[in-house]
C-alpha cells in the first residue's frame, strides 16, 4: 500500500508540476501598450546605441586604451547584455499583453540578468577606486592600476559572477512549482519565482540575500568611500573653476549611481523575497530602463578624451569618403 501511495503522489507531482509560466507585465496600463513600447524601444535602441559607440570607440582609439576606459568598455558590454536579457520581452508584453515563458528560459533569463548585473555592480565598485586613484594618488596610480590589471579585474569579477549566480539559480531549479504559475513582473524575477515555489524556500532566500548583501552592499561601500574621498580632494583644489567642473562630473556620476543602488537595494536587500513584489516591478525599471540610458551620457560622451576620438573617427571615415569619390 505504501509503494502505491507514493507511485500515485510521484504521478500527481508530475501531473501538477509547472513547466511554463505566465510573465504579467503591468495589467493596468496594458491599454496604453503601443505608446510604451515606443518609449522603451527607443530607450532600448538609444541604450545600445550609445554603449557600443564606447566599446567600438575604445577599441579603435589606442588613446583611450587606458585602465579607466577599459573597464568602461566591459561596463558597457555588460550592460548591453543586461538589457537585452529583459526588454525584448518587456516589448512584447507591451504589444501583446501576457507572455508564456518555459521554466528553462525562464532560469536563462533569470541566471543572464542577475549574471550581467552582478559584473556591472562590481565593475561600478572597481571604476569608483579607479577615479579615485586618479584623483587622489597620481603619482601612485600608473604603479596600482595598468592593462594588465584592467583586464585581470574584468576577468576576476565576471568569473566570481558566474559562480554566485551559477550556485543561486542551480538552488532554485531544485524547488517545485505546483501552484500559479503567473509571475508578477515584466521579466523572470528571482523573488517573483520563489514566491510562487509550493516547497520550503527558506534556505533559498537566505542565500539571495547574503549574496544581495555581498554583491551591492560591498560595491556600494567601496564606492563610496571612494567617492567620498573624491569630494574632499576637490574641495581642496585651488581653482573655483576646476571645483565646479569636477563637482558637476561628480555629481552626475552620483545621481545615476543612487538611481542603480537605490533600486536594487529597494527590491534584493531583504530577507523574505515575497515581501513588496508589486512594487518591485517599477523600481526595476529604474535599472533596465533608465540607467543605462543615462549610464553611456554620464560616463563617457560628455568627456572630452571621448569627444576627441569620435571627432577623428568621422574625420577619418570623411577623408576616406573623399578620396574613393576622388
Amino acid at each position: 500500500m505504501a509503494i502505491i501511495e507514493m507511485e500515485i503522489n510521484m504521478k500527481v507531482r508530475n501531473e501538477t508540476t509547472i513547466q511554463e509560466f505566465i510573465l504579467e507585465g503591468f495589467p493596468a496600463i496594458q491599454y496604453l501598450g503601443n505608446i510604451f513600447f515606443l518609449m522603451h524601444l527607443l530607450a532600448y535602441l538609444a541604450s545600445i546605441t550609445g554603449n557600443m559607440v564606447i566599446i567600438i570607440i575604445t577599441w579603435v582609439d589606442h588613446r583611450l586604451q587606458t585602465p579607466m576606459y577599459i573597464l568602461l568598455s566591459t561596463f558597457s558590454f555588460s550592460e548591453c547584455c543586461f538589457i537585452t536579457t529583459v526588454i525584448p520581452k518587456l516589448l512584447s508584453i507591451f504589444l501583446s499583453g501576457r507572455q508564456t515563458i518555459s521554466f528553462t528560459s525562464c532560469l536563462t533569463q533569470a541566471f543572464s540578468f542577475l549574471f550581467f548585473g552582478s559584473i556591472i555592480f562590481f565593475l561600478m565598485a572597481v571604476m569608483s577606486l579607479d577615479r579615485y586613484l586618479a584623483i587622489c594618488k597620481p603619482l601612485h596610480y600608473p604603479a596600482i592600476m595598468n592593462l594588465r590589471v584592467s583586464f585581470f579585474l574584468a576577468f576576476f569579477f565576471n568569473a566570481l559572477s558566474f559562480i554566485l549566480i551559477t550556485g543561486l539559480v542551480l538552488k532554485v531549479s531544485q524547488l517545485s512549482f505546483c501552484g500559479p504559475n503567473v509571475i508578477s513582473h515584466f521579466f523572470c524575477d528571482l523573488g517573483s519565482l520563489i514566491h510562487l515555489s509550493c516547497s520550503d524556500t527558506g534556505s533559498v532566500e537566505i542565500y539571495v540575500f547574503f549574496l544581495a548583501l555581498l554583491v551591492i552592499l560591498i560595491s556600494l561601500i567601496l564606492t563610496i568611500i571612494a567617492y567620498s574621498n573624491i569630494v574632499v580632494t576637490i574641495v581642496r583644489l585651488p581653482s573655483a573653476k576646476e571645483r565646479q567642473k569636477a563637482f558637476s562630473t561628480c555629481s552626475s556620476h552620483l545621481i545615476v549611481l543612487s538611481l542603480m543602488y537605490g533600486s536594487c537595494v529597494f527590491i534584493y536587500v531583504k530577507p523574505k523575497q515575497t515581501n513588496r513584489l508589486d512594487s518591485n516591478r517599477e523600481a526595476a525599471l529604474v535599472n533596465t530602463v533608465v540607467t543605462p540610458l543615462l549610464n553611456p551620457v554620464i560616463y563617457t560622451l560628455r568627456n572630452k578624451q571621448v569627444h576627441q576620438a569620435l571627432r577623428d573617427a568621422l574625420s577619418r571615415v570623411t577623408l576616406q569618403k573623399q578620396s574613393f569619390g576622388g
